[in-house]
């Protein structure tokens, strides 16, 4: 029988909050002991550093400029098939738990035209999963960092009572209570923890986690930059060490049924947060800005997978993008999508089949402007819409220069070069870069200008 296999994914994790990439505080035992079994990718990167965007990209293997979920509040198109449709396709049962972000439909600053953000999702709104579920379109509008409901596949709330990111976990649990071996499965689960709580407007770690981290060592960026991170970093690394304790508790429970062997986990995040030390002069500021935008503090995010071929404790320093993960996932289940799905399989990353591979990610950044940026080894380079309004546009046809870093003197995107001669030449070919990623991936022909 094929691989099981779970994506444990959160919300708002920056990489750098694991120990296995660098965290100095022991926040992530359970995962760092993942990344010694298996693969831990050192340069992961979103490819859209906005919640809904990005969920919809994992469910479809598609660009949001293709599928037309290109910033929140926009629901999954029914005649996209889904990394579901497929995995239910090639015999695997499927279960979803936690934040789904893609079933409610409406303007920006508008009630939503179709709305399940508080109520229960239709079967048709759910992408495909027909099994397990236990889950609400928009978590933190039925829950807060403790207590709140979620609907199971029959339309039944659930109330819950204690820690969220606990509770959420307690509930992908019981899927393996009832779970009878008949057929491998697919389980998501999706925790909404570290994000902030938006109607509180603050990081919502378990109690007692500022004087649990009240030693933390905030990240340079941050250090440099201000935000709110010295206020709010206790409790988001609070949140970061409940989803590694119930991490922990994942992997107990398929040890404990017999499971473990052959389960493939992958670990990600959808993006990183900057902590309100970005986009400052950009369409979108105030409580909710804490991503949406190119730099590593956004789209860099913790990316292991343990398991099934990913063995061995290696350690990938090449750039991937966590577009990859639908087509890598229905590699694992042995379907081959071919160019039906952006990205790659990452496996062939990890055994290194192509010696001509870039190494270079791209990404596509929406609502607080309409922006493009590529990453590579060395630099990034991102460039915006002038004059367009990023939660009312998709794309643009001509783009101006954002910003410039180069990470070797300055890696923690500081001082932006994109207007110093020096770098005339580097900006020139990584221009013609990014625009070959947006020729290839949505098929447009912008311009770019200083």
């Amino acid at each position: 029988m094929p691989d099981n296999i779970i994506f444990y994914f959160t919300d708002q994790q920056r990489w750098d909050t694991c120990g296995c990439f660098g965290q100095p505080l022991d926040i992530t035992p359970n995962l760092d002991q993942l990344a010694r079994e298996g693969v831990k990718f050192d340069n992961a990167f979103t490819p859209q550093p906005v919640c809904g965007p990005c969920r919809a990209l994992f469910q479809t293997g598609k660009y949001p400029t293709e599928t037309g979920c290109f910033r929140n509040n926009i629901m999954l198109p029914s005649d996209v098939k889904t990394l579901a449709d497929y995995l239910e396709e090639a015999g695997y049962e499927t279960a979803y738990i936690g934040k789904w972000h893609l079933a409610s439909d409406g303007e920006r600053d508008q009630p939503p035209a179709i709305d399940h953000t508080v109520t229960a999702i239709p079967r048709d709104f759910r992408g495909g999963y027909t099994g397990f579920w236990r889950a609400a379109d928009v978590l933190e509008f039925t829950s807060h960092g403790y207590d709140g409901y979620v609907f199971d596949e029959n339309d039944q709330r659930i109330d819950f009572k204690g820690y969220r990111a606990d509770c959420i976990n307690d509930l992908a649990l019981e899927f393996f209570d009832r779970y009878d071996g008949k057929k491998p499965f697919f389980m998501t689960i999706s925790q909404i923890e570290p994000h902030h709580q938006n109607d509180h407007g603050h990081y919502e770690g378990p109690e007692g986690s500022k004087e649990r981290f009240g030693n933390f060592v905030l990240p340079e960026d941050l250090k440099a930059l201000g935000g709110n991170a010295a206020e709010e970093y206790p409790d988001y690394l609070g949140q970061c060490a409940s989803l590694d304790e119930n991490l922990g508790r994942l992997v107990a429970k398929l040890k404990e049924k017999g499971l473990y062997e052959n389960t493939v986990i992958i670990f990600s995040s959808d993006h990183g947060s900057h902590f309100m030390t970005r986009n400052r002069d950009a369409h979108l500021c105030g409580a909710d800005d804490y991503k949406r935008s190119c730099h590593d503090a956004c789209l860099h995010v913790p990316l292991v997978i343990a398991g099934g071929p990913y063995r061995g404790g290696a350690a990938v320093e090449e750039l991937v993008s966590t577009a990859s993960l639908p087509k890598t996932i229905l590699a694992l289940a042995g379907v081959d999508v071919g160019d039906a799905m952006i990205g790659e399989n990452l496996l062939d990353v990890v055994e290194k089949k192509d010696g001509d591979r870039p190494n270079e990610i791209f990404a596509q950044i929406s609502e607080s402007r309409v922006g493009r940026c590529i990453r590579t080894e060395r630099y990034t380079y991102s460039v915006y819409a002038p004059g367009i309004d990023g939660s009312e546009a998709a794309a643009a046809d001509r783009y101006a220069d954002d910003f410039l870093y180069d990470m070797e003197r300055d890696p923690h995107q500081l001082d932006n070069v994109v207007a110093d001669p020096a770098y005339a030449g580097v900006k020139e070919h990584l221009r013609e870069r990014l625009l070959d990623w947006i020729r290839k991936t949505e098929g447009a022909q912008p311009v770019i200008t200083d």
